[in-house]
């Protein structure tokens, strides 16, 4: 893993990568504004191919994952643990005390990551989600960073 800060030279490659793992894709602007912004953006750079990215957006003592996703074929390798790892070690770095993250109901495979990696649920957005006519909970997940209980 090479993780290191995006650059807008990356933005082309992240919005392929989101709008090909993700249901409801950031656009070029919502990333634009996070390398822009105060945001903390990543993105794993292997042999000159971006594998994966995450944003984590700070406040004050916490944060919050925004968004996070891994190229199609190198899922289900371990690279969105070792990403998930990075971003909460370097938001451990910054002295946050917990990272929150809203997450689809029906994405299973990322709620077992989440729970795996130190998050726990805290709550359900109603609706969150919106689908083609239709919407879709999200879960409200905390990882305590400082130690601390996350019940």
């Amino acid at each position: 893993m090479s993780l290191r800060e995006m650059v807008q030279g990356d933005v082309d490659t992240v919005l392929t990568i989101e709008q090909s793992v993700q249901q409801s894709p950031w656009t070029r602007g919502n990333l634009c504004d996070a390398l822009s912004g105060c945001y903390w953006c990543c993105v794993d750079e292997w042999q000159g191919t971006l594998r994966a990215y995450a944003i984590l957006m700070p406040l004050v003592d916490e944060g919050e994952l925004l968004t996070i996703g891994v190229v199609a074929d190198q899922q289900r390798k371990g690279l969105g643990r070792m990403m998930l790892n990075k971003v909460l070690g370097i938001a451990r770095d910054k002295n946050m005390k917990r990272v929150f993250l809203e997450v689809r109901q029906s994405n299973v495979a990322a709620i077992a990551l989440y729970l795996s990696a130190g998050f726990r649920e805290i709550g359900v957005r109603r609706g969150y989600y919106q689908n083609a006519g239709a919407s879709e909970d999200a879960l409200l997940m905390r990882c305590e960073l400082t130690g601390e209980s996350n019940g």
